[in-house]
């Protein structure tokens, strides 16, 4: 899978990249990340990427030239290639949209700055638009480097454990289950008996019990579309939380 990001500040996502998962990725052949500098495709002699928005306001907006530039020479001659506009107006990316992008070949990020982004962008330049959260941030690229890294851990291979990304929180509709690790116990504080027991078993029936019951705690509007068990361990949860 193929990565291009234009933004206005490249420099910053070699920090981001050259760690953890991403990069281990990029080594093994499983993804290509190439980072591209807006003002490169800037044809006056000032670099220019933004200017005054039609009919006054405050801030900049972005020019439409230079993102239409850099755009069609990235994707010039490739098919297959999604074009997607990160900024607050677009649709809320979460687990499920990662899944969708994780399946594309090549998907290109253009990284918003400034007031905004010219409309012609959004309208007939990018097939997709794409915000992270209800708030505003000052640019596209922490976005941009939220959906690579969110994409990145579904491409297969990219985890040492596919199991991982499989029971992350969110994959199944559902929060994670607790996770505890050693000590068994610390400062009088011990792990649940049930997962030392080395029953399988009523390990697996434990988790998807607090992977419910956290979900309907702490984000009860993820609950959908679930199976006749899932419906008939949530009714057994709510019993127990009304007593």
């Amino acid at each position: 899978m193929r990565f291009d990001i234009i933004t206005i500040f490249p420099e910053i996502f070699s920090r981001v990249f050259d760690f953890g998962i991403v990069r281990r990725a990029v080594e093994a052949g499983l993804i290509e990340i190439r980072v591209h500098d807006l003002r490169d495709y800037a044809h006056d002699r000032h670099r220019q990427v933004d200017d005054r928005p039609f009919g006054g306001g405050a801030g900049m907006v972005m020019k439409p030239e230079p993102l239409f530039r850099a755009v069609e020479t990235v994707t010039n001659g490739l098919e297959h290639v999604s074009v997607t506009l990160l900024s607050p107006q677009g649709r809320l990316f979460s687990q499920q949209v990662a899944e969708e992008y994780s399946r594309k070949p090549h998907v290109v990020l253009i990284c918003g700055r400034y007031e905004g982004v010219d409309e012609r962008v959004a309208e007939h330049l990018a097939s997709d638009e794409v915000s992270i959260g209800d708030y505003v941030l000052s640019g596209g690229e922490i976005p941009a480097m939220v959906v690579v890294d969110a994409v990145t851990r579904l491409i297969p291979g990219a985890l040492g454990c596919e199991q991982s990304a499989e029971r992350d929180s969110f994959s199944g509709g559902l929060l994670d289950y607790p996770h505890y690790t050693r000590p068994a116990e610390f400062r009088e504080l011990k792990s649940p008996d049930v997962l030392l027991s080395g029953n399988h078993a009523e390990i697996e029936q434990w988790r998807r019990r607090k992977s419910i019951e956290k979900t309907l705690r702490r984000r009860p509007d993820l609950i959908r579309e679930l199976s006749e068990a899932q419906r008939s361990e949530i009714e057994q949860i709510l019993k127990e939380f009304d007593q």
